[in-house]
């Protein structure tokens, strides 16, 4: 028995998923799902608005370092509990009370947030579509075209999903190197080929306020909204937690892919902004673009169209490579939730396809959530704002649940990758920076405040956090238990236990 299998079999599970993976593919899949081709460029016109350069460049950079202390301090939590389950199994350990209610609540705020963040990542990559297809053939953008543009783009992921892990490792491996030598590329393009560049103190010092808001300080709260696009862009990486149980060495391999797939994005997406904010010909009609993507209207202006298109490729093809791996990740947090028995439909959800090792109807409820939580695109212009702000907060107050515990226990055991003497002052960093985040992005992003305009983030996440509460108290709290060792299960009904 391999080390791995023996430290899930102390955990109280069975190996039942393949493991495939390497450090390298386990790393591949959180960074692709970061994605600085994806959310950077798709959300780039929130900090456009919102701030303008200095929340664009400044601001990612602020973010990625804070970010970076909130994956440091999961990372080691990681080590100690290298699990499908992740978060939401490392808060029913590490809590010393009430520990099946910290994992139910820790479980469903990861839940939403996993499908948010994949519903934001596939409706981001059919926006750029959309803008690729209206240059290339003349498609006209609207509401209705780039929702069936999401739709095909997400049945596709959830068709390659179901093939199986190798594929999944492949598709992942390719992906991390295309978004290193697309954004070489692309800043090596938008670097030499303009006539003129935007002056470089602009680049990192302009404010610029579309928001609305005129009060005194206005623009620092234009600045502090536009802080979403950074903080949205580094959601995702979690996935390196969620696929340990199908990678080799996942105690070290797990927890470097967290850390190191967030430094790498912050240095290389650094660098990506820069180069296309240096590169902005037309601010105005940048945002304002009927292509529906000011990246796209930045690179026409400043290299032409056919170069400006073939740069639009490279990010095109980025997007839905992260949108692949962003499937993977949510249907394995949502087969292990469903191991445990917290789904409704749970028989359904946890099975596991004996061919493919992979939890092939968990992959087409994602696919299916996430789809339903897209719909209202269709009639409301700030559907992608309000997911990508609902990715950000369920998915970050999942992150900080178990590190806060964390730090609350003080006879938790480190694994072999630990923070040391670092591990307090990491740890409290990065839980004061996600109470700050959850604040902030439920905050109104424009003026005036309207049904067109209202941020409905609060409303969704009151209402997961409304029934969660209101179906523990009624049933949850008398059946379920946290996480279920399905190995003192099999154990229990006579089952060879390997």
């Amino acid at each position: 028995m391999s080390t791995d299998e023996e430290r899930l079999a102390q955990l109280g599970y069975k190996q039942e998923l393949h493991r495939r993976l390497s450090g390298f593919s386990n790393f591949a899949v959180s960074f692709s799902i970061i994605s600085i081709l994806a959310g950077a460029i798709t959300s780039y016109g929130i900090a456009m608005k919102a701030g303008g350069p200095v929340a664009i460049t400044l601001g990612w950079l602020f973010v990625g370092i804070m970010v970076t202390f909130v994956a440091l301090a999961m990372a080691e939590v990681c080590s100690a509990y290298p699990t499908a389950g992740a978060l939401y199994w490392w808060a029913a350990a590490l809590a010393k009370k009430n520990k099946p209610a910290w994992a139910w609540f820790v479980g469903w705020f990861n839940f939403l947030g996993e499908v948010a963040v994949t519903a934001a990542i596939d409706f981001g990559a059919a926006i750029t579509t959309a803008a690729f297809l209206s240059l290339t053939f003349g498609l006209e953008v609207t509401a209705l075209s780039t929702f069936l543009i999401f739709l095909v783009i997400i049945v596709v992921h959830g068709l390659l999903n179901t093939f199986g892990v190798n594929l999944v490792r492949v598709l992942s491996d390719v992906s991390a190197w295309w978004h290193l030598v697309g954004v070489a590329v692309i800043v090596g393009i938008l670097a030499v080929v303009p006539d003129q560049h935007k002056p470089i103190s602009e680049v990192f010092t302009e404010v610029y306020n579309a928001t609305g808001f005129t009060f005194a300080g206005a623009g620092i709260y234009a600045v502090l909204m536009g802080l979403l696009m950074a903080q949205y862009t580094y959601t995702g990486y979690d996935a390196s937690a969620h696929v340990a149980e199908e990678t080799h060495d996942a105690a070290n391999a797990a927890p470097r892919g967290i850390v190191l797939s967030v430094v790498v994005s912050v240095i290389a997406g650094f660098i990506l902004l820069v180069a296309i904010t240096w590169s902005i010909q037309d601010y105005e009609g940048a945002l304002g673009t009927e292509l529906g993507l000011p990246p796209a209207q930045i690179f026409i202006d400043a290299v032409g169209k056919d170069l400006g298109v073939f740069l639009l490729f490279i990010c095109m093809v980025a997007q839905w490579f992260c949108g692949m791996a962003s499937v993977t990740a949510n249907s394995r947090m949502s087969y292990a939730f469903a191991r445990d028995d917290a789904i409704p439909g749970s028989r359904i959800w946890k099975k596991v396809n004996p061919r493919t090792g992979t939890p092939t109807n968990s992959i087409w409820l994602c696919v299916t959530l996430s789809t339903i939580l897209v719909l209202p695109s269709l009639w409301n212009t700030v559907a992608y704002f309000a997911a990508t702000s609902i990715a950000v907060i369920g998915l970050y107050i999942a992150y900080v649940g178990p590190v806060l515990l964390r730090r609350l226990s003080p006879d938790f055991e480190p694994g072999p990758w630990n923070l040391g003497k670092w591990s307090a002052p990491i740890g409290w960093i990065a839980i004061v920076w996600v109470g700050i985040i959850c604040v902030l992005f439920v905050l109104p992003p424009a003026s005036p405040i309207t049904a067109e305009t209202f941020n409905y983030t609060i409303v969704a996440v009151a209402v997961v956090l409304g029934a969660a509460t209101i179906w523990w108290f009624a049933s949850a709290r008398k059946w379920f238990t946290g996480p279920k060792q399905n190995l003192l299960e099999k154990a229990h009904h006579g089952e060879p236990t390997d």
